[in-house]
């Protein structure tokens, strides 16, 4: 593709719009009546949005019949993890200060958290094997063994979405819905990477 460091560049900084949204927010005091549960929040759902992009590049890849969207997936698995960290150090910062039994009872107690927790701890393995030297280092198919975690992953961040919301359960649902298509899609091609 020709305009293709183009495109990765402005896909990049796309990437970095809730983040910036955050620091504006935060700068002019418009992150409501409960800031930390709104920077949570947002970081969270930002997360599974990038973590659901990350997902659909293998589909579209295929059905558009575009190779080139696959140079896309690291950098939307990376953001997807980036989002994921802050919204973890929002919790353990600025929810709890750093108070370890509090976090520790709290993932045994509340089950929303116990799942998210799993999949950021899962996360992690992930984002610091996608360089091209963790991939030589552990031979393309322990890699791609490895990375297969993606999907675990996935289903446990909707799960915890889905644990969170109390109320209204429309924007889990359509987490979920995608997920199910994502996923479901690779089950009807199994030779998808």
């Amino acid at each position: 593709m020709k305009y293709f460091s183009q495109l990765k560049a402005a896909l990049f900084l796309v990437c970095l719009i809730p983040f910036g949204r955050l620091l504006w927010y935060g700068y002019f005091n418009q992150l409501g009546a409960n800031p930390i549960e709104f920077i949570t929040r947002s970081l969270g759902t930002w997360t599974l949005v990038i973590l659901l992009v990350t997902l659909s590049i293998t589909p579209l890849r295929n059905r558009l019949n575009w190779p080139w969207l696959i140079k896309l997936r690291r950098m939307f698995g990376l953001f997807t993890f980036f989002y994921a960290l802050l919204h973890f150090i929002t919790y353990i910062w600025l929810d709890q200060f750093f108070d370890i039994g509090s976090i520790f009872m709290d993932v045994i107690k509340r089950p929303f958290i116990t799942i998210g927790f799993a999949a950021f701890i899962l996360l992690i393995p992930l984002a610091l094997t996608s360089t091209n030297a963790m991939i030589k280092r552990l031979g393309g198919k322990r890699w791609l063994l490895l990375h297969k975690l993606v999907y675990i992953i996935a289903i446990f961040a909707v799960i915890h979405y889905w644990w969170l919301v109390k109320k209204d359960i429309t924007q889990p649902a359509i987490y979920s819905a995608v997920l199910l298509i994502l996923l479901g899609y690779r089950v009807i091609k199994p030779k998808l990477k």
